[in-house]
């Protein structure tokens, strides 16, 4: 067998964009990766913070450890060591009562039974019972799951409050960046059936870790250096306009300078909020442009906050729990990253599901973040900012409301050599970088599976 004379390319230099290049040219193909944008990452990537010399992200991620496919990408970029898995996290009230969550290993179980201080017997008791339920109906799922949201499903099988504010809620938001009121239980349900099939397949339960390092160097540079020694083409400022498609067969990519880059396969790995033209020549494209569109977008604010002092964390990541309406979280990167401290403290706020956040201006938001610290932690009471950055994602991820179950669609098109990748299509989890690069890794076996070509 010859080596194969199809030119790939590969629109967008987001995760999945990368993770489908990546693999593409581990296989030998001749790869062309198109970016927008003057650097790849797409809403995942390192910043720079000059007045403090350092190099904060624009998002903090947390990474499970069933996501089996995103491993799969570190490993071949060489970064899977940079990824820890805590023992704990801390859960912190405003009128300073706090619980200590396990995170890996069979202790994290009990967490699911009722980690709220204030708790009763009774209480976990119902808790145990309601997650039992909501295991059963994740793995064997009712009808209506669809037709209802998050907390509805939650009611419905009688789980306390106290087991919901310390936990099922913080996890739902977690899961699709929507609050429970919100949320489609359906898309809980099924990433809580995936986590629940990987936890008996692994013969673990689900852990949460974090990267130790900035997510340039955890997602990018490995992938970079491959494209280098692969000889991938990366075209930067390349805003990719229409994929062309004769005879059902792809055949280039047109760019908003008026130029062509000939292809023999694409994969089209954008966000939902940019696919609207590219896939004109797609019988179906109506299809997926309405999908694209009904999925909608789900607004998440982070802010990077360097203090003067240490706040007095006890674990790498903390829930504050009744805080701005939605679950805040904090994450303490002296003890993620072992960064040094000579110049400031960094702490990372990440707020999902943020629609009022969203429209406020930088000043309101760190005023925000920082009553919020005082209010749950002593010493940021005379804490001073050193610098501070917003980072504002309004079109962050897809929705997962009401409504939107079904509408995914799925990597394969109607031409073969055409495929879709993107946390926004169909596959295990919801908005996640797991979903991103699990789309990646069946499009681009879509694409070894074609015929060859002589």
């Amino acid at each position: 067998m010859g080596e194969d004379p199809r030119r790939y390319v590969v629109v967008g230099g987001g995760l999945a964009g990368l993770a489908a290049a990546v693999w593409l040219a581990e296989a030998g193909k001749q790869v062309t990766l198109l970016e927008r944008r003057g650097r790849l990452g797409g809403r995942t990537q390192a910043m720079r913070a000059e007045a403090v010399q350092d190099v904060p992200d624009n998002g903090q991620h947390v990474i499970a450890s069933g996501y089996d496919h995103l491993f799969r990408y570190l490993e071949t970029v060489g970064t899977r060591q940079f990824v820890a898995f805590p023992k704990r996290a801390t859960l912190r009230w405003p009128d300073g009562r706090k619980a200590v969550m396990a995170t890996s290993g069979p202790t994290a179980i009990k967490a699911l039974f009722g980690a709220h201080p204030s708790a009763s017997v009774l209480d976990r008791l119902r808790a145990a019972r309601a997650t039992v339920r909501l295991g059963r109906q994740c793995l064997r799922q009712p009808a209506d799951l669809a037709d209802i949201t998050t907390e509805e499903w939650f009611q419905r099988v009688g789980m306390p409050a106290t087991a919901r504010e310390a936990l099922w809620d913080w996890l739902a938001l977690g899961i699709a960046a929507e609050p429970v009121q919100r949320e489609s239980a359906k898309a809980f349900a099924d990433v809580m059936a995936t986590g629940l099939r990987l936890g008996i397949k692994h013969r673990i339960p689900v852990s949460i870790g974090y990267p130790t390092v900035d997510l340039d160097t955890l997602y990018i540079d490995g992938a970079l250096a491959l494209f280098e020694r692969r000889g991938v083409d990366v075209r930067y400022r390349a805003v990719a306009r229409r994929i062309h498609i004769a005879d059902n067969r792809v055949t280039g990519v047109s760019l908003a300078d008026g130029t062509v880059v000939d292809a023999d396969a694409v994969v089209c790995a954008v966000p939902n909020s940019a696919v609207g033209g590219l896939l004109d020549d797609l019988p179906e494209h109506a299809e997926i442009y309405a999908a694209a569109d009904k999925l909608g977008y789900t607004p998440i604010v982070s802010t990077n906050l360097y203090l003067d002092r240490a706040l007095g964390t006890e674990a790498e990541f903390e829930a504050l729990i009744g805080g701005t309406g939605v679950i805040d979280e904090v994450f303490d990167r002296q003890r993620m990253h072992g960064r040094d401290t000579d110049r400031a403290w960094l702490y990372c706020l990440t707020t999902s599901g943020a629609y009022e956040q969203i429209h406020k201006s930088n000043e309101e938001i760190v005023a925000e973040q920082m009553a919020l610290l005082r209010r749950y932690y002593p010493a940021a009471a005379d804490a001073n900012i050193v610098t501070a950055q917003v980072v504002k994602m309004p079109k962050a991820t897809f929705s997962q409301v009401l409504g939107t179950h079904g509408l995914r669609p799925p990597q394969r098109t109607s031409v073969p050599g055409l495929v879709l990748a993107g946390d926004w299509t169909a596959t295990d989890w919801s908005a996640t970088m797991e979903s991103a690069v699990q789309s990646a890794a069946r499009a681009v076996d879509l694409l070894l599976e074609l015929p060859s070509r002589a």
